[in-house]
């Protein structure tokens, strides 16, 4: 059965929409809370997240990050840390929702620290402006987003912390080339037009991500979610 476009994009808006209410359930019942290590707190929303959609199935891994592990991009597998009492986290996930991705990033604070509440806050601008920039240059390339992206970091005075700002999304398994980290990627040597047409004659979907690191105080925020729908 042939998908519309129309019907792509609401599949995939209302599979971030349950990401979404997910991470509000997360923060409504407390389980982001100090004095429990990285790996208790992912099991705890694994659960939830259960609970909530009946979903066990995850298209990457599942990500909780806090503390000076909050500098380090996707790839990366450091050591489980314990949640300070006045800490920074973050939170990647990619359920799956019957046959839709999803991928949602967010960061959180656990106390009043002013730099690690500019740092959240500044993520969630540079995350608009991408989009803006986005929508606002019809013919963009992925590395033209990429070093887009990279700029944000240095006019709120951060560093950008991955080595790509994005990458496609869509029905599960969604497009890859194998052994390809690049080409399907919002990567800086990736010269794919974002807006080109998949090997389906589909429009792709994209997510913008947007990962600030402050080395100094050993600080990173995260934030992703869909680009263009």
């Amino acid at each position: 059965m042939t998908i519309t476009e129309e019907r792509r994009a609401a599949e995939l808006l209302d599979a971030q929409k349950k990401a979404e209410a997910l991470f509000h359930e997360v923060e409504a019942r407390g389980l982001i809370r100090p004095n429990i290590t990285e790996t208790t707190l992912n099991a705890d929303i694994y659960a939830l997240a259960k609970e909530m959609y009946g979903i066990s199935t995850y298209w990457h891994k599942r990500i909780v990050r806090a503390g000076r592990n909050t500098l380090l991009p996707y790839a990366d597998n450091p050591p489980d840390l314990t949640i300070a009492e006045d800490d920074i986290l973050f939170l990647d996930l990619g359920p799956v929702f019957e046959t839709w991705e999803a991928d949602f990033g967010r960061t959180f604070v656990i106390g009043n620290d002013p730099l690690k509440r500019k740092m959240q806050q500044d993520i969630a601008q540079a995350f608009a402006e991408g989009k803006r920039y986005f929508h606002a240059t019809p013919e963009i390339t992925s590395s033209q987003l990429f070093h887009y992206a990279v700029s944000l970091a240095e006019k709120f005075g951060w560093e950008f912390g991955g080595p790509i700002a994005g990458h496609l999304i869509g029905q599960f398994p969604h497009e890859r080339i194998p052994d390809d980290k690049v080409s399907l990627y919002v990567h800086p040597k990736s010269d794919l037009l974002m807006r080109s047409l998949d090997e389906h004659g589909q429009r792709r979907h994209w997510i913008l991500e947007i990962h600030f690191i402050d080395r100094e105080h050993e600080i990173g925020g995260f934030y992703e979610e869909l680009l263009a729908v």
